[in-house]
Protein backbone atom coordinates (compact mmCIF):
# COMPACT_ATOMS: atom_id res chain seq x y z
CA UNK A 1 0.00 0.00 0.00
CA UNK A 2 2.73 2.09 0.75
CA UNK A 3 4.30 1.58 -2.74
CA UNK A 4 0.86 2.89 -4.27
CA UNK A 5 0.66 5.59 -2.39
CA UNK A 6 4.29 6.81 -3.86
CA UNK A 7 3.41 6.00 -7.16
CA UNK A 8 0.54 8.35 -7.11
CA UNK A 9 2.98 10.65 -5.61
CA UNK A 10 2.42 10.58 -2.60
CA UNK A 11 5.27 11.23 0.82
CA UNK A 12 4.50 8.15 3.05
CA UNK A 13 6.15 6.91 5.96
CA UNK A 14 5.40 3.62 7.52
CA UNK A 15 5.99 3.64 11.33
CA UNK A 16 6.21 0.16 12.61
CA UNK A 17 7.03 -1.50 16.30
CA UNK A 18 10.23 -2.11 17.84
CA UNK A 19 8.45 -4.24 20.06
CA UNK A 20 4.98 -5.91 19.02
CA UNK A 21 4.05 -8.62 21.38
CA UNK A 22 5.84 -9.41 24.97
CA UNK A 23 7.60 -13.01 24.36
CA UNK A 24 5.37 -14.24 26.74
CA UNK A 25 2.46 -13.44 24.94
CA UNK A 26 3.49 -14.40 21.11
CA UNK A 27 2.91 -18.12 20.27
CA UNK A 28 5.33 -18.54 17.74
CA UNK A 29 9.05 -18.71 17.76
CA UNK A 30 10.34 -15.30 16.06
CA UNK A 31 8.45 -12.26 15.62
CA UNK A 32 11.23 -10.73 13.27
CA UNK A 33 11.36 -11.45 9.28
CA UNK A 34 14.68 -12.58 8.22
CA UNK A 35 13.99 -11.05 4.52
CA UNK A 36 16.22 -8.03 3.77
CA UNK A 37 14.20 -4.44 4.37
CA UNK A 38 13.00 -3.15 1.33
CA UNK A 39 14.88 0.22 0.43
CA UNK A 40 12.17 2.06 -1.43
CA UNK A 41 10.30 2.62 1.92
CA UNK A 42 10.93 4.58 4.58
CA UNK A 43 10.17 2.70 7.75
CA UNK A 44 10.39 3.73 10.84
CA UNK A 45 10.48 0.82 14.37
CA UNK A 46 9.63 2.75 16.88
CA UNK A 47 6.53 1.97 18.30
CA UNK A 48 6.47 -0.06 21.92
CA UNK A 49 3.36 -1.78 22.06
CA UNK A 50 3.27 -2.27 26.10
CA UNK A 51 4.99 0.43 26.71
CA UNK A 52 2.71 4.17 27.64
CA UNK A 53 5.56 6.44 28.20
CA UNK A 54 6.64 5.10 24.07
CA UNK A 55 2.81 5.76 23.13
CA UNK A 56 3.06 9.45 24.75
CA UNK A 57 6.38 10.17 23.28
CA UNK A 58 5.95 8.91 19.64
CA UNK A 59 2.27 10.17 19.48
CA UNK A 60 3.74 13.74 20.22
CA UNK A 61 6.63 13.16 17.68
CA UNK A 62 4.03 11.76 14.75
CA UNK A 63 1.72 14.59 15.78
CA UNK A 64 4.71 17.35 14.67
CA UNK A 65 4.80 15.97 11.29
CA UNK A 66 1.44 17.65 10.91
CA UNK A 67 0.56 14.67 8.05
CA UNK A 68 -2.58 14.88 5.87
CA UNK A 69 -3.52 11.28 6.87
CA UNK A 70 -2.74 8.36 9.39
CA UNK A 71 -3.68 4.87 8.04
CA UNK A 72 -4.08 2.25 10.77
CA UNK A 73 -4.16 -1.34 10.83
CA UNK A 74 -6.47 -3.00 13.33
CA UNK A 75 -6.60 -6.58 14.00
CA UNK A 76 -6.31 -7.15 17.69
CA UNK A 77 -8.20 -5.63 20.69
CA UNK A 78 -4.60 -5.82 22.17
CA UNK A 79 -3.08 -3.46 20.39
CA UNK A 80 -5.93 -0.67 21.14
CA UNK A 81 -4.29 0.85 24.08
CA UNK A 82 -1.28 1.33 22.43
CA UNK A 83 -3.20 2.63 19.31
CA UNK A 84 -5.69 4.67 20.64
CA UNK A 85 -2.94 6.65 22.50
CA UNK A 86 -0.93 7.40 20.21
CA UNK A 87 -3.85 8.63 17.58
CA UNK A 88 -5.02 10.66 20.29
CA UNK A 89 -1.68 12.65 20.53
CA UNK A 90 -1.47 13.11 16.64
CA UNK A 91 -4.91 14.34 16.21
CA UNK A 92 -4.50 17.01 19.06
CA UNK A 93 -2.75 19.02 16.00
CA UNK A 94 -6.09 19.46 14.38
CA UNK A 95 -4.76 19.01 11.09
CA UNK A 96 -4.46 15.06 10.89
CA UNK A 97 -7.25 12.51 10.13
CA UNK A 98 -7.22 9.06 11.02
CA UNK A 99 -8.26 6.46 8.81
CA UNK A 100 -7.88 2.23 10.54
CA UNK A 101 -8.17 -0.53 8.10
CA UNK A 102 -9.99 -3.31 10.09
CA UNK A 103 -9.10 -7.28 9.25
CA UNK A 104 -10.95 -7.85 12.54
CA UNK A 105 -12.87 -5.78 14.93
CA UNK A 106 -14.11 -8.94 16.75
CA UNK A 107 -11.86 -11.36 17.52
CA UNK A 108 -11.90 -15.26 16.47
CA UNK A 109 -10.73 -15.81 19.99
CA UNK A 110 -11.62 -13.35 23.08
CA UNK A 111 -10.64 -11.93 25.76
CA UNK A 112 -10.84 -10.23 28.74
CA UNK A 113 -10.95 -6.55 27.83
CA UNK A 114 -11.65 -6.74 24.04
CA UNK A 115 -14.34 -4.67 23.78
CA UNK A 116 -12.85 -2.12 26.21
CA UNK A 117 -9.23 -2.07 24.42
CA UNK A 118 -11.29 -2.16 21.32
CA UNK A 119 -13.97 1.13 22.00
CA UNK A 120 -10.53 3.19 23.36
CA UNK A 121 -9.07 2.48 19.77
CA UNK A 122 -12.32 2.67 17.73
CA UNK A 123 -12.91 6.52 19.90
CA UNK A 124 -9.55 7.78 18.67
CA UNK A 125 -10.08 7.21 14.41
CA UNK A 126 -12.20 9.31 11.99
CA UNK A 127 -13.34 6.47 9.69
CA UNK A 128 -13.26 3.12 8.89
CA UNK A 129 -12.52 0.64 6.03
CA UNK A 130 -13.38 -3.04 6.28
CA UNK A 131 -12.35 -5.05 4.02
CA UNK A 132 -15.35 -7.63 4.18
CA UNK A 133 -19.22 -7.31 4.55
CA UNK A 134 -19.33 -8.98 8.09
CA UNK A 135 -16.78 -6.74 9.11
CA UNK A 136 -18.06 -3.21 7.86
CA UNK A 137 -21.50 -4.93 9.82
CA UNK A 138 -19.48 -5.26 13.32
CA UNK A 139 -18.51 -1.93 13.21
CA UNK A 140 -21.47 -0.65 14.69
CA UNK A 141 -20.88 -2.44 17.50
CA UNK A 142 -18.56 0.00 18.65
CA UNK A 143 -19.76 3.24 16.31
CA UNK A 144 -22.69 3.89 14.36
CA UNK A 145 -21.80 7.42 12.83
CA UNK A 146 -18.24 8.12 11.47
CA UNK A 147 -18.06 7.04 7.90
CA UNK A 148 -16.87 3.83 6.55
CA UNK A 149 -16.17 1.82 3.10
CA UNK A 150 -16.18 -1.59 2.50
CA UNK A 151 -12.48 -2.46 0.29
CA UNK A 152 -11.65 -5.79 -0.39
CA UNK A 153 -8.12 -7.14 -0.01
CA UNK A 154 -5.87 -6.04 -2.56
CA UNK A 155 -4.30 -8.77 -4.15
CA UNK A 156 -0.91 -9.88 -2.56
CA UNK A 157 1.49 -9.75 -5.32
CA UNK A 158 4.72 -9.23 -3.06
CA UNK A 159 5.80 -12.70 -2.33
CA UNK A 160 7.31 -13.89 -6.17
CA UNK A 161 6.41 -14.94 -9.45
CA UNK A 162 4.54 -18.08 -11.01
CA UNK A 163 7.09 -20.75 -11.42
CA UNK A 164 6.45 -23.89 -12.70
CA UNK A 165 5.18 -26.80 -10.73
CA UNK A 166 8.10 -29.01 -11.01
CA UNK A 167 10.75 -26.15 -9.99
CA UNK A 168 8.84 -25.20 -6.66
CA UNK A 169 8.79 -29.18 -6.04
CA UNK A 170 12.42 -29.30 -6.31
CA UNK A 171 12.94 -26.87 -4.48
CA UNK A 172 10.17 -28.07 -1.01
CA UNK A 173 12.16 -31.72 -1.99
CA UNK A 174 8.60 -33.02 -2.81
CA UNK A 175 8.39 -35.55 -5.75
CA UNK A 176 6.50 -34.99 -8.55
CA UNK A 177 4.08 -37.53 -9.36
CA UNK A 178 1.60 -36.39 -6.09
CA UNK A 179 -1.39 -34.23 -6.06
CA UNK A 180 -1.03 -31.60 -3.41
CA UNK A 181 -3.43 -29.66 -1.22
CA UNK A 182 -2.28 -27.19 1.06
CA UNK A 183 -3.35 -26.01 4.00
CA UNK A 184 -1.13 -22.25 4.81
CA UNK A 185 -0.48 -20.24 7.07
CA UNK A 186 -0.24 -19.89 11.13
CA UNK A 187 -1.58 -22.82 12.74
CA UNK A 188 -4.86 -21.86 15.10
CA UNK A 189 -7.85 -23.56 16.39
CA UNK A 190 -10.45 -21.28 14.32
CA UNK A 191 -8.46 -22.37 11.33
CA UNK A 192 -10.38 -25.61 10.90
CA UNK A 193 -6.97 -27.63 10.36
CA UNK A 194 -8.58 -30.72 12.10
CA UNK A 195 -11.49 -30.37 9.54
CA UNK A 196 -9.28 -30.71 6.62
CA UNK A 197 -6.89 -33.71 8.65
CA UNK A 198 -10.92 -35.31 9.07
CA UNK A 199 -11.73 -34.83 5.24
CA UNK A 200 -8.40 -36.17 4.43
CA UNK A 201 -8.66 -39.25 6.41
CA UNK A 202 -11.43 -40.14 3.63
CA UNK A 203 -10.77 -43.37 1.94
CA UNK A 204 -10.89 -41.93 -1.24
CA UNK A 205 -7.91 -40.56 -0.54
CA UNK A 206 -5.80 -43.34 0.07
CA UNK A 207 -3.47 -44.74 -2.51
CA UNK A 208 -4.18 -41.95 -5.10
CA UNK A 209 -1.47 -39.98 -4.55
CA UNK A 210 -2.90 -37.55 -2.88
CA UNK A 211 -0.69 -35.47 -0.18
CA UNK A 212 -1.17 -32.90 1.87
CA UNK A 213 1.19 -29.58 2.51
CA UNK A 214 0.84 -28.12 5.62
CA UNK A 215 2.74 -24.93 5.73
CA UNK A 216 3.02 -22.43 8.82
CA UNK A 217 4.12 -21.96 12.76
CA UNK A 218 1.87 -23.93 15.28
CA UNK A 219 -0.05 -21.02 17.28
CA UNK A 220 -2.19 -23.46 18.81
CA UNK A 221 -1.56 -26.51 20.31
CA UNK A 222 0.97 -28.61 18.03
CA UNK A 223 0.30 -32.37 20.01
CA UNK A 224 -3.47 -31.81 19.62
CA UNK A 225 -2.68 -31.71 15.84
CA UNK A 226 0.39 -34.48 15.71
CA UNK A 227 -1.82 -37.30 17.86
CA UNK A 228 -4.97 -36.35 15.14
CA UNK A 229 -2.69 -37.48 12.61
CA UNK A 230 -1.46 -40.66 14.18
CA UNK A 231 -4.89 -41.65 15.04
CA UNK A 232 -5.94 -41.09 11.42
CA UNK A 233 -2.96 -42.96 10.28
CA UNK A 234 -2.20 -40.03 8.22
CA UNK A 235 1.73 -39.56 8.20
CA UNK A 236 2.91 -40.66 5.26
CA UNK A 237 0.53 -38.53 3.52
CA UNK A 238 0.99 -35.38 5.07
CA UNK A 239 4.55 -33.46 4.87
CA UNK A 240 4.37 -30.70 7.18
CA UNK A 241 6.35 -27.25 7.30
CA UNK A 242 6.05 -26.26 10.91
CA UNK A 243 7.52 -22.70 10.83
CA UNK A 244 7.32 -19.30 9.58
CA UNK A 245 7.44 -19.39 6.21
CA UNK A 246 9.38 -15.76 5.35
CA UNK A 247 8.19 -14.00 2.47
CA UNK A 248 10.77 -14.99 0.12
CA UNK A 249 9.55 -18.68 0.28
CA UNK A 250 5.63 -18.62 -0.12
CA UNK A 251 6.14 -18.60 -3.57
CA UNK A 252 7.63 -21.93 -3.59
CA UNK A 253 4.21 -23.53 -1.80
CA UNK A 254 1.92 -21.87 -3.76
CA UNK A 255 3.78 -22.25 -7.06
CA UNK A 256 3.96 -26.31 -6.06
CA UNK A 257 0.52 -27.20 -4.80
CA UNK A 258 -2.75 -27.55 -6.54
CA UNK A 259 -5.39 -26.20 -4.44
CA UNK A 260 -5.22 -24.62 -1.39
CA UNK A 261 -7.80 -25.42 1.38
CA UNK A 262 -9.30 -22.64 4.06
CA UNK A 263 -11.34 -25.11 6.52
CA UNK A 264 -12.28 -22.26 8.87
CA UNK A 265 -14.55 -22.43 11.82
CA UNK A 266 -14.94 -18.83 12.09
CA UNK A 267 -13.54 -15.86 9.94
CA UNK A 268 -13.52 -12.51 8.70
CA UNK A 269 -11.45 -12.94 5.88
CA UNK A 270 -7.79 -14.06 5.13
CA UNK A 271 -4.81 -12.55 3.16
CA UNK A 272 -4.39 -16.17 1.94
CA UNK A 273 -7.00 -15.96 -0.61
CA UNK A 274 -5.37 -13.18 -2.25
CA UNK A 275 -2.15 -14.84 -1.84
CA UNK A 276 -3.76 -17.54 -3.88
CA UNK A 277 -5.11 -15.47 -6.28
CA UNK A 278 -1.93 -14.30 -7.04
CA UNK A 279 -0.41 -17.51 -7.73
CA UNK A 280 -3.36 -18.58 -10.03
CA UNK A 281 -4.39 -21.56 -7.10
CA UNK A 282 -8.06 -22.16 -6.97
CA UNK A 283 -9.26 -22.60 -3.14
CA UNK A 284 -11.71 -24.90 -1.08
CA UNK A 285 -13.55 -22.27 1.61
CA UNK A 286 -15.88 -22.77 3.97
CA UNK A 287 -18.95 -20.32 4.46
CA UNK A 288 -18.13 -18.66 7.56
CA UNK A 289 -17.62 -15.14 7.95
CA UNK A 290 -16.41 -13.15 4.57
CA UNK A 291 -14.21 -16.02 2.76
CA UNK A 292 -17.34 -16.74 0.58
CA UNK A 293 -16.93 -13.10 -1.11
CA UNK A 294 -13.78 -13.30 -2.28
CA UNK A 295 -14.85 -16.95 -3.66
CA UNK A 296 -17.49 -17.09 -6.39
CA UNK A 297 -18.37 -20.72 -5.95
CA UNK A 298 -17.68 -22.73 -9.10
CA UNK A 299 -15.40 -20.01 -10.54
CA UNK A 300 -12.40 -19.56 -8.45
CA UNK A 301 -13.22 -22.55 -6.49
CA UNK A 302 -15.75 -23.90 -4.11
CA UNK A 303 -17.43 -22.96 -0.69
CA UNK A 304 -18.73 -25.35 1.17
CA UNK A 305 -19.82 -26.21 4.50
CA UNK A 306 -17.08 -26.44 7.70
CA UNK A 307 -17.58 -30.24 8.12
CA UNK A 308 -15.18 -33.10 7.10
CA UNK A 309 -17.24 -34.85 4.38
CA UNK A 310 -18.42 -31.51 2.68
CA UNK A 311 -14.82 -30.69 2.15
CA UNK A 312 -13.10 -33.61 1.49
CA UNK A 313 -16.10 -33.88 -1.71
CA UNK A 314 -14.84 -30.55 -2.71
CA UNK A 315 -11.64 -31.59 -2.62
CA UNK A 316 -12.83 -34.85 -4.93
CA UNK A 317 -14.94 -32.59 -6.95
CA UNK A 318 -11.94 -30.12 -7.92
CA UNK A 319 -9.67 -33.09 -9.11
CA UNK A 320 -12.71 -35.31 -11.01
CA UNK A 321 -15.11 -32.96 -12.55
CA UNK A 322 -13.24 -29.45 -12.71
CA UNK A 323 -12.24 -28.12 -15.70
CA UNK A 324 -9.00 -26.74 -14.18
CA UNK A 325 -8.18 -24.36 -17.01
CA UNK A 326 -10.98 -22.71 -16.86
CA UNK A 327 -11.06 -21.74 -13.27
CA UNK A 328 -7.71 -20.74 -13.90
CA UNK A 329 -8.84 -18.03 -16.25
CA UNK A 330 -11.59 -17.12 -13.93
CA UNK A 331 -8.86 -16.46 -11.16
CA UNK A 332 -7.43 -14.55 -13.91
CA UNK A 333 -10.48 -11.96 -14.37
CA UNK A 334 -11.75 -12.15 -11.20
CA UNK A 335 -8.66 -10.77 -9.41
CA UNK A 336 -8.67 -7.74 -11.71
CA UNK A 337 -11.42 -6.50 -9.13
CA UNK A 338 -8.64 -6.58 -6.20
CA UNK A 339 -6.24 -4.12 -7.03
CA UNK A 340 -4.26 -2.16 -4.60
CA UNK A 341 -4.97 1.56 -6.60
CA UNK A 342 -8.50 0.88 -5.77
CA UNK A 343 -7.75 0.55 -2.13
CA UNK A 344 -6.10 3.42 -2.04
CA UNK A 345 -8.31 5.41 -4.12
CA UNK A 346 -11.29 4.29 -1.46
CA UNK A 347 -9.29 5.60 1.39
CA UNK A 348 -9.30 9.39 -0.30
CA UNK A 349 -12.58 8.42 -1.11
CA UNK A 350 -13.07 8.28 2.62
CA UNK A 351 -10.75 10.82 3.71
CA UNK A 352 -12.77 13.35 1.79
CA UNK A 353 -15.78 12.37 3.75
CA UNK A 354 -14.00 13.11 7.33
CA UNK A 355 -14.79 16.58 8.55
CA UNK A 356 -13.76 18.01 11.50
Amino acid sequence: MAKAFQDQGHEVMLYTFSLQYPNFLFPGKTQYSEDPAPTDINIQRTINSVNPINWIAQGNRIKKENYDLVIVKFWLPFMGPAFGTILRRIKSNKKTKVITIIDNIIPHESRIGDRLFTRYFVKAVDGFIAMTQSVLDEISVFDTKKPRLLSPHPIFDNFGAVEERGVALDKLSLPKDKKYIMFFGFVRDYKGLDLLLEAFADSRFRDNGYKLIIAGEYYSNKEKYQDLIKKLDLERDIYQFDKFIADSEVAHYFNACDLLVQPYKTATQSGVTQIAYHFNKPMIVTNVGGLSEMCPDGKVGYVVDPNPKAIADSILRFYNNTDHEEMQKSMKEEKKKYSWEILINNVLTLKSKINF
